[in-house]
């Protein structure tokens, strides 16, 4: 049977798990739960928790379910049973000391990397990043992270990445700077890198996704062609309409194999694909919606009862509704309402026959 290593290097899709909240804005746990099944079920090849998606909140104390959310998504993942290969992905952020105490929990509950969010450390130099991110590496695994700046992130430079990509615990990189520029900056480094093999490239590009995905990299290093490729992708928008973005993706791994055949039919795809992501998570407005817009999508399903995040503030925004009804209808061959529509059905009788 293939192994985790294994399908992290030739590629999948996971997707950022969101959290599903009561009125009260209180932890759904059935929902959430259920949540976990639903991707499981959709075909991913695993799933990223305590993530931007799962909302950073639930680290204040007042709150205090970022254990609880880990916990829930690998008692499912157990109790599933697979026959397949499925990657634990826990989100870790905050100082040294914050990301090392989740970076333990989820060690706890076998989670096999950590998705190393450096956002909120803007007062470090690189250097400090540097040391940061190998103190973490030696925890656990970790899962690089280029936020966007517009988000919480900040430019980096290509000697940052030079130096992280030779640190023996990362094993992967997520780059996610909606930025053509800084996405280079990161292939290029990997491609000159020592570990140029070791080392996994996920895209988080909303906005560029099948591209990223059909992309072929070129460098020439000391007199020889190094080629990479994005291997898969983790990313807010798979979570949402999960069951349909699998044959995509395996179209785009056959057509790259077909040596490109079908190429331009993909990429007007992808244009539909960043359309319906626009939809989602709001750009217009600095990305204020974009946890409620994903929200959106699953309460429309019945996978989830209200868009509640734990902040108040997240909604979505003026017009953003609008936006989500037209790319639906514009798009229906994207989306997974009949497979969410079954699946429940399927829930549903598994409940009564208990």
């Amino acid at each position: 049977m293939q192994k985790v290593p294994d399908l992290l290097y030739s590629g999948t899709v996971i997707p950022a798990h969101p959290l599903a909240l009561n009125q009260h804005r209180q932890l759904d746990e059935y929902r959430q739960r259920r949540l976990t099944r639903y991707y499981i079920a959709s075909g991913a090849g695993g799933v990223a928790v305590g993530v931007h998606t799962t909302q950073f909140t639930i680290r204040d104390p007042r709150v205090g379910l970022y254990e609880t959310v880990l916990r829930l998504a690998a008692e499912e993942i157990a109790a599933a049973q697979l026959t397949r290969p499925f990657i634990r992905v826990a989100g870790l952020c905050g100082p040294t000391a914050q990301a090392a105490d989740e970076a333990r929990i989820a060690l706890k509950y076998g989670y096999h990397m950590g998705l190393l969010s450096l956002g909120g450390l803007n007062h470090l130099s690189e250097g400090e990043l540097i040391a940061h991110v190998r103190t973490i590496s030696e925890i656990i695994p970790v899962f690089g992270f280029y936020l966007q700046p517009s988000v919480g992130g900040r430019i980096l430079s290509y000697r940052f990445w030079e130096q992280l990509v030779e640190i023996p615990g990362v094993k992967a990189i997520k780059t996610a700077p909606f930025n053509r520029y800084q996405t280079l900056d990161v292939v290029r480094a990997v491609c000159h890198s020592s570990r140029c093999e070791d080392i996994a490239l996920y895209t988080g590009n909303d906005d560029n996704i099948v591209a990223d995905l059909l992309t072929t990299y070129r460098f020439t290093v000391n007199g020889r062609e190094v080629i990479k490729r994005f291997a898969g992708g983790l990313l807010g928008h798979w979570s949402v309409w999960t069951s349909q973005v699998l044959p995509l993706f395996e179209r785009i791994k056959r057509c790259i194999l077909e040596d490109y055949s079908g190429a331009g039919e993909l990429l007007q795809q992808g244009i539909a694909v960043t359309d319906m992501n626009a939809a989602l998570f709001d750009p217009s407005n600095a990305f204020k919606g974009s946890i409620a817009g994903i929200h959106e999508v699953l309460r429309r399903q019945g996978l989830m009862e209200g868009i509640w995040c734990l902040d108040e503030a997240e909604t979505l925004s003026p017009g953003q509704l609008e936006e989500i009804d037209r790319v639906v209808a514009a798009w229906p061959q994207l989306t997974d309402d009949n497979f969410v529509k079954a699946f429940l059905a399927k829930e549903t009788n598994i409940v009564t026959n208990a």
